[in-house]
């Protein structure tokens, strides 16, 4: 079955021309996507992409209708080509069923990892620099005394492992890691005879 879909712009905020587009190419069902701007839920996109089996064709009026990234573009194209699905754009003569169309979207998917592996190593190189200028990198460390506190009352065995988060605030899994630090160190045995 051959599915339309057509998105407003801000630009363009008719879809007449797109519409009139699809049903040129004869498709069968045409969704519409009357909403505008980067926040809105593109419902019917969401609609139209659960209605997709292999062997239907999606046709649009140009390639930029169908994502507002480029990443969520060829993730859209990546999830057809494997589910059997075509994809045709109309103004790009883009068809992923011709050598031509499989040959763009080649280059396509290395670009789109070309991108990927550009913002990687963007990010590594960013993280070492603020490294290099002394800023610490991941989450925060947790307050030592907080966690020696806790530590305290856990070896003390006065208490319950409640009674020590209500007091302190540190969570059950980091007491248990730090108890299980301080053992491995100390080799040490708590009341509890673990």
């Amino acid at each position: 079955m051959k599915f339309g879909y057509a998105r407003v712009s801000k630009d363009d905020l008719t879809l007449d021309l797109q519409i009139d587009a699809l049903n040129g190419y004869g498709v069968d069902e045409i969704y519409e996507e009357k909403l505008v701007g980067p926040r809105q839920n593109r419902q019917q996109l969401t609609e139209l992409l659960g209605t997709l089996r292999a062997g239907d064709t999606l046709v649009i009026g140009r390639l930029d209708r169908l994502g507002r990234t480029v990443k969520q573009f060829f993730a859209l194209i990546k999830d057809f080509e494997q589910k059997g699905i075509r994809l045709v754009s109309l103004k790009e003569k883009f068809d992923t069923s011709t050598p031509t169309g499989k040959a763009v979207y080649g280059v396509f998917c290395s670009l789109a990892q070309m991108e990927l592996d550009v913002i990687s190593e963007r990010t590594k190189a960013d993280m070492m620099a603020a490294r290099g200028r002394g800023h610490h990198i991941g989450r925060k460390p947790k307050n030592n005394e907080k966690v020696e506190s806790a530590l305290k009352m856990y070896f003390s065995g006065e208490s319950t492992i409640n009674d020590i988060i209500e007091t302190t605030g540190v969570s059950k899994t980091t007491i248990y890691k730090y108890v299980r630090e301080y053992k491995s160190k100390y080799d040490v045995r708590s009341i509890e005879g673990q």
